[in-house]
């Protein structure tokens, strides 16, 4: 099991998120609780980034919408780092 490490503007983007995507609430949910569980499951779809965010990851919660994050495989640690959509936060 992972633990999930909030950053301040990760809470910012999250409210925002929710607030224009209340019909996403429940999917957002349950990605955050599958992370935490393993983050390797197939249905979030991890994946590294590249270019200017080179180290760090992505989930997807639908198809236009991503949740980037840093993994720390020793530590057991995942740090949120934005959410929103796909131009967003790539």
């Amino acid at each position: 099991m992972f633990t999930l490490e909030w950053t301040p503007s990760f809470i910012k983007a999250a409210k925002r998120f929710a607030k224009r995507h209340p019909e996403l609430k429940q999917k957002t949910a349950l990605a955050l609780l599958a992370l935490e569980q393993d983050p390797f499951q197939p249905s979030l779809k991890l994946h590294g980034l590249g270019g200017k965010l080179k180290g760090m990851h992505a989930i997807r919660i639908t198809y236009s919408y991503r949740i980037t994050l840093t993994l720390k495989i020793s530590e057991h640690a995942i740090t949120l780092l934005d959410i929103g959509d796909y131009d967003d936060v790539y």
